[in-house]
């Protein structure tokens, strides 16, 4: 086991503005080497809380982390960062980087406090970057960039961390449909070809039945199913916690694929709201 929750709670402090209390209740659920679980769920599931914890920008109230084994609270967060690497949702606008001093950050972790890279830093980097397809845009501003281009060159920055296991927070948001499959066979082929862990956080739920082996399914901040996407993505349980029904129906690969039950209104319904 690589990564693994066991009874994790956690409950974010009260504020003086009115404020939904959130609590992650005792959560507990593990990440094996080599596979891709994507954790799914409602606005307020619990997803960010769940990423947060692992990468320690935040401590749980309750229960324990493992990572390999030993616990998360006694990692230090310089070799922690050598061991997870998270993709958020994109790189700062105005981001005043070329692609390869992007990808070169990520070499931060095995040598803080140095002003220049290594050769073994810029072998990791170019090595990183031919495998997400942007090391002919080295040279090139972010600014430059199309919204997959920058997608890739921050999974290469994440990639030049050499970790364990990669976290991918939203990594299709804001993407056209080119670029979301172009993220999806990135983390495909990084997963068959590298043997690279990874956490999948999305509202994608398509995306994740594709992708991933085993889906976490997040609701009101506790475990609503986990396992293969077949049994998590199942209707009456979408329903439920979604509010929304659901259709799910099978891709020609066997894989689920969720669409809303649209309903359209019928002339008794205009009748019945013009008597109201």
């Amino acid at each position: 086991m690589l990564a693994e929750f066991r009874r994790v709670s956690f409950a974010y402090p009260a504020t003086g503005r009115p404020k939904r209390p959130f609590t992650l209740s005792e959560l507990s659920f593990g990440i094996e080497r080599g596979e891709i679980v994507g954790v799914i769920g409602p606005n307020s599931a619990g997803k960010t809380t769940l990423t947060r914890l692992l990468t320690r920008v935040i401590e749980p109230a309750g229960g324990e982390i493992f990572l390999d084994g030993a616990p998360l609270r006694g990692i230090e967060r310089r070799q922690l960062a050598r061991c997870v690497a998270v993709v958020p949702q994109g790189a700062p606008a105005q981001f005043p980087f070329t692609v390869g001093e992007l990808v070169l950050m990520g070499r931060y972790p095995h040598g803080p406090g140095r002003y220049f890279e290594s050769p073994r830093d810029r072998d990791v980097a170019c090595e990183a970057m031919a495998a997400t397809g942007v090391l002919e845009l080295a040279e090139l501003p972010l600014d430059d960039l199309s919204g997959g281009e920058r997608q890739r060159a921050i999974i290469a920055k994440a990639l030049a961390q050499e970790p364990r296991l990669l976290v991918l927070d939203e990594p299709t948001a804001h993407l056209d449909l080119r670029y979301q499959a172009e993220v999806a066979a990135l983390m495909r082929r990084l997963n068959h070809e590298r043997g690279m862990t990874i956490l999948l956080v999305s509202h994608d739920l398509n995306l994740a039945a594709e992708v991933c082996d085993r889906l976490l399914l997040l609701a009101g901040g506790r475990a609503a199913a986990m396992g293969a996407p077949e049994a998590v993505l199942e209707q009456s349980l979408l329903a439920s916690v979604f509010g929304c029904e659901v259709i799910v129906d099978k891709s020609e690969a066997g894989r689920p694929v969720v669409r809303l039950a649209w309903r359209v209104p019928s002339s008794d319904d205009a009748r019945l709201s013009r008597g109201r």
